[in-house]
């Protein structure tokens, strides 16, 4: 009885806190047919974080890089544009990583240093506003003088 009413319990303050979850846009496709991602699913609701971890581990301390654990990879494919095609940010509730990290009370830190959204949504937004434009144009015309200087 306990169980049930916890269930119960924690499917509202999950709805209340992270939105519905048909709010959440879903992954673009999947990684592996019998496992839906990288690994089975329920393992990686418990263990993510884990493996996330230990791909930075072996990255940065080891130099070994892949694509099976990298965050790169689980933004790619779990951060989709919603029905009007706008990317949730991860202070936004209906962002993949933050439905999950609200309800279960985790900070998310990752995205002070990575980006919460995949490269292509970047590339769209910077391109759609005109005062990232001139810095990104300037920036790289300054490289191409750079370099041009250097290779003489």
């Amino acid at each position: 009885m306990l169980k049930g009413l916890a269930g119960i319990t924690a499917a509202f303050v999950f709805g209340v806190l992270a939105g519905d979850p048909q709010d959440i846009p879903p992954p673009k496709e999947n990684y592996d047919e019998e496992t839906l991602c990288v690994e089975p699913v329920e393992d990686m609701r418990r263990q993510h974080f884990e493996y996330i971890l230990d791909h930075r581990d072996k990255t940065v301390v080891e130099g070994i890089r892949t694509k099976q654990y990298s965050l790169i990879g689980c933004i790619d494919c779990h951060i989709t544009p919603n029905e009007e095609g706008v990317y949730a940010r991860y202070s936004q509730e209906t962002h993949f990583c933050a439905s999950c990290h609200q309800f279960a009370a985790v900070r998310i830190d990752c995205f002070q240093c990575h980006a919460d959204r995949p490269a292509e949504a970047i590339q769209k937004a910077q391109e759609s506003d005109t005062s990232v434009q001139r810095p990104v144009q300037e920036l790289r015309e300054t490289l191409e003088l750079s370099n041009s200087a250097f290779n003489r």
